[in-house]
């Protein structure tokens, strides 16, 4: 997942767009394998497009079916000025971190851990797991929370529904009146569809948010662009509905939120304010500083952070 290193340290701007029905935009992932044989499409952050709302990160692993004792084994590595997000589609993962959680990460529950000032955590496949699907993303916490404390928090029970042949599952964010609990800091919506025979749906959406919308399986068709998997479809703000088609057995991820106002900068495992940030939250790692403390019960070593060009 979030341990392939970025090309190149990338600062984001707000992407506020003036013009309220600007065209959607076409986003195509990049692939990595990172082990155990399970590939990861990254569509967040790009050269075409570096947030949607706060999102700033977006990896879908997966799917993958491996031997027993393979899969994933992501070594301890820290975080900071950031949300990590994590949507189970099949298969399970053990999170543990340095304030001393261990929480099995089962399909259908979503994990959020806020790095705040600086945490760290492994991520790995239990030896008797075989598969292996998921999303994961992040979001920047915005000014005045960036250097907040670190927590953790595991939410098994979600807000779901059926309308007209779809299964919703609000994953963070307000919806038609639903909450989802994850504790966020900013405006955003994430959500996820599935339709098992297929389906047409015309969805409100807030036309202050951005969106995006990615199918994890199956096909999707947006506003009379077709959409397969890891392709992902970008609405600037502006847009207060989303025509959409889910052919039968297609789930996809709607993702937005506001304009994001603050610049960030994003270097591998980092998220901060600037280049000076990071490269002291990487001094700092390399040092084994008390900030990000220290993860207990992997058995491996921690992951190092490549140089700052």
């Amino acid at each position: 997942m979030e341990q392939i290193p970025h090309s190149d340290a990338l600062p984001s701007g707000t992407g506020v767009t003036s013009n309220p029905k600007q065209a959607i935009q076409h986003l195509t992932a990049r692939t990595a394998e990172i082990g155990g044989g399970i590939t990861v499409a990254r569509l967040l952050p790009s050269r075409q497009r570096r947030m949607i709302g706060a999102w700033c990160f977006l990896d879908h692993a997966g799917p993958a079916v491996f031997a027993p004792g393979g899969g994933l084994r992501v070594g301890p590595h820290p975080h900071t000025g950031l949300q990590t997000f994590t949507w189970m589609l099949a298969g399970e993962v053990l999170h543990r971190d340095s304030l001393g959680h261990e929480q099995m990460i089962r399909p259908g529950q979503v994990n959020l851990m806020t790095a705040g000032y600086g945490i760290a955590h492994t991520e790995e496949s239990p030896a008797s797991e075989t598969r292996a699907h998921a999303a994961q993303l992040w979001i920047a916490l915005p000014a005045g929370h960036t250097d907040i404390a670190p927590a953790f928090d595991h939410y098994p029970e979600l807000p779901r529904w059926q309308e007209n042949h779809c299964q919703f599952t609000l994953l963070a964010g307000m919806y038609c009146g639903k909450i989802a609990p994850a504790n966020i800091y900013s405006p955003l919506l994430g959500m996820d569809l599935l339709s098992a025979h297929g389906a047409e749906l015309t969805l409100p959406l807030d036309p202050t948010f951005e969106y995006g919308v990615l199918p994890l399986e199956g096909r999707a068709d947006v506003a009379g662009m077709a959409l397969a998997v890891d392709e992902l479809a970008y609405l600037p703000s502006g847009y207060d509905a989303l025509h959409l088609k889910l052919a039968a057995g297609t789930r996809a991820l709607l993702i937005g939120g506001e304009p994001f106002a603050d610049q960030v900068t994003l270097w591998w495992n980092f998220v901060g304010r600037d280049r000076a940030y990071i490269a002291q939250a990487q001094r700092d790692w390399a040092a084994k500083s008390p900030r990000f403390g220290e993860v207990k019960g992997f058995d491996g070593p921690r992951l190092t952070a490549p140089e700052l060009p």
